[in-house]
């Protein structure tokens, strides 16, 4: 389904349109694509855009023989727009049927206030004639669209916005459009839903006259308007007495049509929603309820709008429903955390990498709690992104939290949220907590280590009833949340010491998996090294090599701060050295020379001479490790005397 797209920034985009047509100048960045092509499309045209005049205008008898020819479609069709008019109609709006050359066939529409715009049957409305517009890109595109305001290419259309749809045959040929235009400041939410839904039913009724199958009645294309929009939709009377409600309402209520009918809508809730609408929230904005289903908490956000019949007397509400958890995925999507990586990304062909990485996979398509234990830099919220995209819960939210981030009093209110009121500074209305957003997808929990003990408690609850509560309130809400956290720290001994809860810990271990540092796969920073040297490369076509002393040194380097120290390391070096036609060992950090001990002669031919005593220390823990701490096998790979490798082993400091 089509989103309504909202004007914003209308006074920027008014000034845009002004440079194109004066000066031929557009701004891609901030006009859609669409938009922008039909804008050059219309200056080909030789449109005048500041011309209100009417181009072309069919006399009555061709729009007669027309309307003939058009008869069978405006029977089903007309209906459908005097529907739309009459029950959800505003001042200043106009319905349009539209055939496939532009002509406008049928038209309902405020005399009045559109005196002086093309409001009459005849007029051509295809770009070719009147520049860009929505019927003209539909036309032209055949699938919905909106225009708004300056988005037009003549300036007389720069007060309205149109919402129109295709009508398709059998063959996908668009045969007509219908469209809404309404004033910008009275715009619907559900306009270009509700005109898809009308052009989808009548596409419908035709098939069904193609093969003379029973028509619906008219009386019903109201419903079939609610029932095609992805959000539950209801009509209760000035009372509050529920007189229609779509399919998706009646999925969010749990409840069957006939269930539903004749109850009042605070009965359905259990909240006084009577009340709400009329004394605490308006037409314009959306209140938040909780409120039980079959047992279990469920949050929404209504809004609604009234319904006036010509006698002008108020006879009912339209009200719509969206499930928060809906609203906070798509919210996310777009300003939120982003899973953006795969598995596919990390890189490294070490065993200990790709050992990690299978792990990972095994335990991603279930929904088994994982910790990712490493040091930092090792890439864990990498993996916490690849488990995301490759488990079921890889279209809805990826929500991260930095636990040592936060400060300590604010941590629970950023995992669970908060109601209004709940502390000074509170947002009025209240905010959800990363539980809440992260509903139906996955929650990374990062440096988990550092969480308060009383927020660790709270944290446990939730992963055990899969509930929150926020901070300040009472209401229950349920959340279906996947848990990855992650964490540098020794959690055992965070526990011996009173630091991390044992049970939470316990909670959390479920599937542990390591994240190995790099000086534990060095075999992978050749592969590395490449990778961050041709994202860090200005220009991509210049082709440089990077010589193996280059390499030989990053690897005898420890790298405490493990591929993010690399990625950081490659990429001053990438900038200082960005006239280089090759890179050697000359170009690597003092601080990493000096680590590893380097001496770089004065010519230009590079030594790589490290102390004996270095060698022989690194020899030492080399055998020990191999080993596993066992001194006489050490000493024996090192082919020396026991008591030598103890003495050797003091002199070191070797433990």
């Amino acid at each position: 389904m089509p989103t309504i797209r909202t004007i914003q920034g209308s006074s920027k985009l008014y000034k845009i349109w002004e440079r194109f047509v004066t000066k031929g100048e557009i701004d891609a960045s901030f006009i859609r694509k669409g938009i922008a092509d039909s804008w050059i499309r219309s200056s080909a045209y030789g449109i005048d855009p500041y011309d209100e005049s009417i181009r072309t205008k069919i006399d009555k008898g061709t729009l007669e023989k027309k309307k003939k020819a058009f008869e069978p479609f405006l029977k089903i069709a007309f209906p459908f727009m005097e529907t739309i008019y009459r029950d959800i109609g505003d001042s200043g709006m106009e319905v349009r049927f539209t055939d496939s050359e532009g002509y406008v066939l049928a038209y309902l529409g405020d005399e009045v206030v559109y005196a002086e715009r093309d409001r009459y049957e005849g007029i051509n409305v295809s770009e070719e004639e009147v520049g860009t517009n929505a019927i003209g890109i539909v036309l032209k595109k055949g699938m919905p669209y909106q225009v708004s305001g300056p988005e037009h290419y003549i300036k007389m259309f720069h007060g309205i916005t149109t919402s129109a749809a295709p009508i398709k045959d059998d063959d996908g040929n668009v045969l007509a459009v219908l469209s809404i235009s309404e004033k910008n400041d009275i715009v619907h939410p559900h306009t270009l839903g509700m005109i898809l839904a009308s052009a989808l039913a009548i596409e419908h009724e035709i098939k069904l006259i193609k093969s003379n199958d029973e028509l619906r009645r008219v009386n019903n294309h109201l419903d079939a308007i609610m029932q095609t929009i992805v959000e539950g939709i209801m009509t209760i009377s000035h009372d509050g007495v529920i007189t229609d409600v779509n399919l998706f309402a009646q999925k969010i209520f749990k409840r069957q049509y006939s269930e539903l009918i004749g109850k009042t809508i605070d009965e359905i809730t259990g909240k006084p929603i009577m009340n709400m609408i009329r004394n605490e929230i308006s037409a314009t904005e959306e209140k938040e309820v909780q409120f039980s289903v079959g047992g279990r908490k469920r949050t929404i956000l209504f809004s609604f709008k009234p319904i006036h019949y010509k006698d002008d007397n108020l006879r009912e509400y339209l009200i719509t429903f969206r499930e928060t958890k809906n609203v906070y995925s798509q919210v996310n999507k777009l300003f939120g955390s982003k899973a953006i990586y795969t598995f596919e990304d990390i890189l490294g062909s070490s065993k200990l990498i790709k050992d990690a990485v299978r792990l990972a996979k095994t335990v991603a398509v279930t929904d088994a709690t994982i910790l990712l234990h490493g040091e930092s830099g090792t890439g864990k919220e990498m993996f916490a992104q690849g488990i995301h995209n490759e488990s079921p819960r890889k279209r809805h939210s990826f929500v991260f939290i930095n636990c040592g981030a936060i400060p300590r009093d604010l941590v629970a209110s950023e995992l669970f949220g908060y109601e209004e009121g709940a502390f000074t500074g509170a947002r009025k209305g209240g905010n959800p907590g990363k539980f809440e957003l992260a509903d139906g997808g996955t929650l990374f929990l990062d440096e988990i280590g550092d969480m308060p003990l009383d927020t660790q408690a709270n944290l446990l609850r939730v992963l055990e009833t899969k509930e929150v509560v926020r901070v300040g309130g009472n209401e229950v809400i349920p959340v279906d949340v996947r848990v990855i956290a992650a964490t540098h720290k020794d959690l055992v001994e965070e526990v011996r010491k009173g630091n991390f809860r044992s049970d939470l810990f316990y909670r959390l271990n479920v599937m542990p998996i390591n994240t190995p540092s790099l000086r534990d796969r060095k075999e992978d920073i050749r592969v590395l090294v490449d990778y961050f040297y041709l994202q860090f490369t200005k220009n991509e076509k210049k082709k440089v090599s990077i010589d193996e002393s280059f390499y030989t040194l990053m690897k005898q380097f420890s790298w405490p701060g493990n591929v993010r120290e690399l990625q950081n390391v490659m990429q001053m070096i990438t900038n200082i050295n960005s006239d280089k036609k090759r890179l050697s060992s000359q170009h690597i950090p003092e601080y990493i020379k000096e680590k590893v001990g380097v001496v770089t002669a004065s010519d230009q031919e590079e030594l790589f001479v490290r102390p004996l005593n270095l060698i022989e220390k690194e020899a030492i823990m080399n055998a020990l490790k191999a080993s596993n701490h066992n001194v006489v096998q050490a000493a024996k790979m090192l082919e020396i005397g026991r008591t030598t490798l103890y003495r050797k082993m003091e002199k070191y400091n070797i433990v």
